[in-house]
């Protein structure tokens, strides 16, 4: 019986307050979309960082007729003194030398001619390919370190070897690409926080609103004795339900999101790229529905402590 009475007062003030609760739902799923896509851009950044740091290379590059290098000096002609073959072999033996053992992972030689094969393998069909000459791109060492937080060692000690121009580590780069993730999911975050106070708010007014006009009904059930839960419970259960609701729509729109964007379109288009997959909801779901549920029904009792005194 009691049961029955409490179902009946949760429809009847979902209905009656039809409006109201559509904004709930509406506020929580904008909400909770943001705090859903901040988890996931973070998740994104632990993937492709445990992915590319994996595939991380040091490029160690050579001096060519294009390098400003000290190690490159000019020549009486005016031109930059391209790397001789004692100096490569130099390089080379240093980085098989027992002193870089423990830092070299493994290394491979791309010449000039092969650096400009793969220029033009990746930028081909752009109009700065035509422009550029095989001479213009330096031969280089790729290093694979066995730590890539190792690179100053490798820095300090190729440097200044006699023939090199530069070393460069391709960690710096993605280092600015992971900034910028995790500045938009800071952003994110931001708004969320907001939105988040935004719903809460909506939810307390809601619940205040649902109390005043049902407030003869809970006046008699005073009256009767009913206890303070049983008065309570269907409040409280309204803010929770439009915010479950509001919840599983964020849930739904972020998981299409990874399969149609992410899964289907980015993951197709960029193969060397490691995306998240949409299973990731399948840990993002329940806690943004938990996370809903547990707003609101903070927000519903602490309004029902203060305009619903039992």
């Amino acid at each position: 019986m009691r049961l029955s009475f409490v179902l009946g007062e949760i429809f009847s003030g979902l209905r009656r307050n039809l409006s109201m609760i559509l904004s709930v739902i509406l506020v929580t799923f904008v909400s909770l979309s943001f705090v859903g896509a901040s988890a996931l851009m973070q998740a994104q950044v632990g993937k492709m960082k445990g992915y590319w740091y994996d595939k991380v290379q040091v490029a160690i590059y050579l001096c060519n007729s294009t390098s400003t290098s000290k190690n490159c000096p000019v020549g009486s002609d005016g031109q930059v003194a391209t790397v001789t073959d004692a100096q490569r072999q130099a390089v080379e033996d240093v980085l098989k030398s027992a002193e870089m053992k423990p830092y070299v992972a493994q290394y491979t030689y791309e010449s000039s001619q092969e650096a400009y094969q793969h220029f033009q393998e990746q930028f081909g069909d752009s109009a700065v390919a035509g422009s550029v000459k095989p001479d213009q791109l330096p031969a280089s060492f790729r290093v694979k370190l066995v730590d890539p937080e190792k690179y100053q060692v490798i820095n300090e000690r190729f440097g200044s070897l006699p023939g090199v121009d530069q070393v460069a580590d391709q960690r710096q780069y993605l280092d600015k690409v992971f900034s910028l993730i995790n500045t938009a999911s800071l952003v994110a975050i931001i708004i969320a926080a907001v939105m988040i106070v935004c719903a809460v708010l909506l939810v307390a007014t809601t619940i205040r609103l649902s109390a005043f006009t049902r407030r003869r009904e809970t006046g008699i059930m005073r009256l009767v004795g009913a206890s303070k839960t049983v008065i309570q419970l269907p409040f409280v259960l309204e803010g929770m339900i439009a915010a479950a609701i509001g919840a599983l729509l964020a849930s739904g729109v972020l998981w299409g999101v990874l399969q149609f964007v992410v899964h289907d379109r980015l993951a197709q288009e960029n193969p060397g790229v490691a995306f998240i997959a949409p299973s990731e909801m399948l840990w993002a779901a329940p806690a943004l529905v938990l996370l809903g549920i547990l707003l609101a029904g903070v927000s519903s009792l602490l309004t029902l402590r203060r305009y619903l005194k039992v």
